[in-house]
């Protein structure tokens, strides 16, 4: 099976240099990488400029994100598996999780996901037995996803160095997968889950692994109080988890049928499909940077 992986990455590598088949400006892993460096760029910028001039505005584009990825996935799985989540109350609940966290921390993001749950029992009631347990489980499963998980990326903003709290998180996901893409394209040769993501390779993570160790043991020392050694365990815990929040939607899609979770973004697919390396990796930050450099 792996060997089947190696000579479909060739075979796509191949087929991106023919215009009939693929845009002359995809690139071997399947991107089109001027509009996703593009975007990424861009979004970078609208995150500088509010951690830079008013912190506080990043909850907002957090909650702006979630609300945005809850919509993607819930019209994902009612296109591909007739699944309709409770997208009211998963949408109303998931804003009150990202903003209850900023003044009440937990306890408001875990008051908030509880009344979701109970919102999303109670609104599924009106479409019957049919198809109840699958509904419910899937909005609870997309409120704990999104919002509940982007709550903590919330509750990094507040401490007086939240911007460097903020930068740690986000510089360690983006070196992350900028290193695991260059190393996957030059030297990518053995699948890492070719059953799940076929072109995600171990020399990937590999380069995913360094450039994640060197951007924790950098930002943990130079943005925050912290030592080099805790940077390097930030930054390898980053790349676990940011790798397992990938591989976890791509299994998501394939069960579904789909290759992306939308459209919105040239270049990456759907929002949701960024979202899927930073929701987790939050929470991992939140935890790390809460023991290493408490506020």
């Amino acid at each position: 099976m792996g060997e089947t992986s190696v000579s479909e990455e060739r075979e796509d590598a191949a087929d991106s240099a023919e215009p009939a088949e693929k845009p002359a400006k995809a690139s071997r892993a399947g991107r089109n990488l001027p509009a996703a460096i593009g975007v990424g760029v861009a979004l970078g910028a609208v995150i500088l400029v509010s951690l830079f001039t008013v912190r506080f505005l990043f909850i907002g584009i957090i909650a702006a994100a979630i609300a945005v990825g809850t919509y993607e996935l819930a019209g994902a799985l009612r296109r591909a598996a007739n699944i309709r989540i409770a997208l009211v109350p998963v949408l109303a609940g998931g804003q009150a999780m990202i903003w209850l966290a900023w003044p009440f921390g937990r306890e408001g993001a875990l008051t908030a996901f509880v009344l979701t749950v109970l919102a999303c029992l109670l609104w599924r009631l009106r479409g019957g037995a049919d198809g109840y347990l699958r509904d419910v489980g899937a909005s609870v499963f997309a409120a704990a996803y999104l919002p509940l998980f982007g709550a903590f990326a919330a509750m990094l903003v507040p401490p007086g160095d939240g911007v460097g709290r903020v930068l740690a998180f986000m510089i360690g996901v983006v070196a992350s997968d900028t290193g695991g893409y260059i190393a996957g394209v030059l030297k990518g040769k053995h699948p890492m889950a070719p059953t799940i993501s076929p072109k995600k390779t171990w020399e990937g993570f590999a380069g995913s692994m360094l450039a994640g160790v060197l951007a924790g043991a950098l930002t943990l020392t130079l943005l925050l109080e912290g030592q080099a050694w805790q940077g390097v365990l930030f930054g390898a815990a980053i790349v676990c988890v940011a790798t397992l929040g990938d591989l976890v939607e791509s299994l998501i899609k394939r069960d579904l049928g789909i290759k992306d979770m939308g459209n919105l973004l040239p270049g990456h697919g759907g929002l949701m499909d960024r979202l899927d390396s930073l929701l987790p990796s939050a929470v991992v930050s939140w935890l790390l940077l809460s023991a290493f450099v408490p506020a």
